[in-house]
């Protein structure tokens, strides 16, 4: 058969060059492919019409689209509009865990398959949430702002000042897919012990942790680490009721969804000391808000949702991308 149309609907991390040279390698050709460069992350991701953390302009992707039929993107607004639009296209590959920015209801009825790339930021993303929580045990930012300030805190050698070791601590993950898997096997080499919940994980991929239920989760993790995914189920599981569990002086992390969180309830138990640190990745609402209390809370240590902000990353990603187009390519030529 005749080799697609391609659009590499790329951005400032994904490039369109990156999925290009994937491609590229994947296929054994370089394929007829036009190429459109979203704004993001020079530009904030938001709402495009009805789909989620998308970059990019709807009119502009519909006349990108024209008689393709392959499309690879990690941020393009794929809405119920530019769909119905693209009458040739039957492939979507999104360079991301889940396909926030298609509607794929819209995608269904349009005869569009729509794949992604799943664990394309797994390393990253536990790294990072164990960066995190070290930091957060030692609080090492503020220590570092304050020396850069002049100051030398010998005082907080103090017993009621230091910090705690992960070694012996129990570290409680709430969800345990590719990321909370790899946050496990690091911490366990700290001599950490390792409790999940997650009631869809598969019992083979436990690894040594011990699988609890929710409750037991809370009461026993000195540190909280969240990596569900944020689904109806999942929104707003853990607030004021659920850290109140956690023993007092307990370390929370979260490099998953904000929406997981009840924040306004973090910062009062990080105020009372129920909770002894935390640290974030994600919040409620992005770009974190001025007056957000996280701001001015104690304790805390932030980053602005970059913890798969890797160029292993992005290269992993284009890569699996070139994959799915590869096996989609074979079924349709078979």
């Amino acid at each position: 058969m005749t080799s697609p149309e391609f659009l590499i609907a790329g951005d400032h991390f994904v490039t369109p060059e990156l999925v290009g040279d994937a491609l590229r390698a994947r296929l054994g050709r370089t394929p007829a492919a036009r190429t459109l460069t979203l704004p993001w992350p020079i530009v904030p991701f938001g709402p495009v019409a009805e789909v989620d953390e998308a970059s990019g302009d709807e009119d502009e992707l519909i006349a990108a689209l024209a008689g393709v039929e392959v499309a690879v993107t990690q941020m393009a607004p794929f809405t119920e509009r530019v769909l119905d639009a693209a009458d040739a296209l039957r492939l979507v590959v999104v360079c991301r865990g889940g396909p926030v920015n298609v509607n794929l209801a819209a995608a269904a009825r349009a005869g569009v398959e729509v794949r992604t790339t799943p664990g394309r930021n797994a390393i990253a993303a536990a790294e990072h949430a164990v960066a995190l929580l070290l930091a957060a045990l030692r609080q090492i930012p503020q220590r570092h702002a304050e020396l850069r300030d002049g100051a030398w805190r010998s005082d907080l050698y103090a017993l009621d000042e230091v910090g705690s070791e992960l070694a012996g601590s129990t570290v409680g993950l709430l969800g345990y897919g590719a990321i909370g898997r790899r946050v496990g096997r690091i911490v366990r080499a700290f001599d950490a012990e390792v409790i999940v919940h997650d009631p869809y994980a598969d019992p083979a991929t436990l690894d040594g942790a011990h699988p609890v239920d929710l409750p037991e989760l809370l009461d026993r993790s000195t540190v909280l680490s969240l990596h569900a995914r944020l689904t109806p189920e999942t929104r707003g599981m853990i607030g004021a009721k659920e850290l109140a569990r956690l023993p007092r002086g307990a370390v929370l992390v979260n490099t998953a969804r904000g929406g997981l969180l009840d924040y306004d309830a973090v910062v009062d138990a990080l105020e009372s000391g129920q909770l002894g640190a935390a640290a974030f990745d994600v919040f409620d609402a992005e770009p974190l808000p001025a007056g957000s209390r996280l701001r001015t809370a104690p304790r805390v240590v932030c980053t602005p949702h970059l913890a798969g902000a890797t160029r292993q990353t992005a290269e992993r990603a284009a890569a699996l991308a070139a994959d799915a187009v590869a096996e989609f390519l074979a079924g349709r030529d078979r």
